[in-house]
């Protein structure tokens, strides 16, 4: 198990996919329309070694209630400028597509959280700010201080992609069972 800290520094270019990781410190929601925003006014925060979740936390009396990671391949064009500007991490479930996979290579990570968790991922953070609150809750860029929240590299910085080894293997197990029953 490694223990991350944000700001993530060259430490999470060693991971591989498939690393049991927990993350600790500031890290920031953003779905669809905050990327969208993000592109057109700036990125609110210091991108340097951040970590962006893909999240629309219900948040209610300055506390965040349940925090579950939204579908990540939503953002697969939305992606790249965040990398750019120094983003280290993405956070969210079900994988990213080709094209993130090859911008996260030598300059970041994907990290997986496991959909219908949004209690255990609430239970490990603490609101710290938000911005875009326009867009609504869901949508907003929520600033989060994390607590040793427990996570997968799902797609690391030398092409590794978790996603596609266990799509991989379940086609094979498909394959052979097909065989073994003359299906």
């Amino acid at each position: 198990m490694t223990d991350l800290v944000t700001p993530l520094g060259d430490d999470v270019l060693s991971l591989r996919a498939g690393d049991p990781v927990t993350l600790s410190g500031r890290v920031y929601t953003a779905r669809d329309e905050a990327h969208l925003r993000m592109q057109e006014e700036g990125i609110p925060f210091d991108p340097e070694g951040a970590a962006v979740y893909h999240c629309g936390p219900i948040v209610r009396d300055g506390r965040i209630i349940a925090a579950g990671p939204t579908t990540s391949a939503r953002m697969n064009t939305l992606t790249e400028f965040l990398l750019d500007s120094g983003v280290r991490a993405l956070i969210g479930k079900g994988g990213m597509d080709e094209t993130v996979r090859r911008a996260l290579a030598g300059r970041g990570v994907y990290l997986a959280f496991t959909g219908g968790c949004a209690a255990l991922a609430a239970s490990r953070m603490t609101l710290a700010g938000v911005w875009f609150e326009d867009l609504g809750m869901a949508e907003a860029v929520w600033a989060i201080d994390l607590d040793r929240l427990p996570l997968v590299v799902g797609m690391d910085a030398h092409g590794g992609d978790l996603f596609d080894d266990v799509k991989l293997q379940a086609h094979r197990r498909f394959e052979t069972l097909c065989r073994e029953h003359g299906w």
